[in-house]
């Protein structure tokens, strides 16, 4: 689903993706214009974008690679933020994963804007920290074939 970056109230949140974080930044995060730091919200999609592969690894598992990441609009003190993932592809040691983050804006709840957006993958490791083949014993996930 691919919705436009808009500051349109009548963005609706995306019903094919999971809802995996809901946060709100505080006043501690916020840049000296008053908008929260860039890197606290690519700290977020990180924490947001490990939840899904972390389903298909079980174990050990490490970000090797932002491949994109957009910031489509500024986040602001007070805003409810959503991250909604979905899982783009399962290699055999790694998971690519794209995610969306939708803001409330605290005097306008119950409207959405999207801000920003980004896909990541992860590679499941084992306790020397080398890439381990992702399991396929009793897994019945989408992307995994066995």
């Amino acid at each position: 689903m691919s919705l436009e970056s808009s500051p349109n109230p009548d963005t609706t949140l995306p019903k094919d993706r999971e809802l995996v974080l809901k946060v709100i930044p505080m006043p501690a995060d916020c840049n000296a214009n008053g908008d929260i730091f860039g890197g606290w919200v690519m700290a977020q999609v990180d924490l947001a974008g490990a939840v899904l592969p972390a389903r298909y690894v079980r174990g050990r598992m490490a970000t090797v690679a932002v491949n994109q990441f957009i910031f489509k609009q500024p986040v602001r003190v007070g805003d409810i933020l959503s991250f909604f993932a979905h899982v783009t592809r399962v290699g055999r040691t790694s998971i690519t994963v794209q995610v969306e983050v939708y803001a409330e804006r605290f005097l306008t709840q119950g409207q959405y804007v999207k801000v920003t957006e980004a896909s990541l993958t992860y590679v499941a490791i084992d306790m020397e920290g080398r890439p381990r083949p992702i399991p396929r014993d009793g897994l019945n996930l989408p992307g995994l074939a066995g």
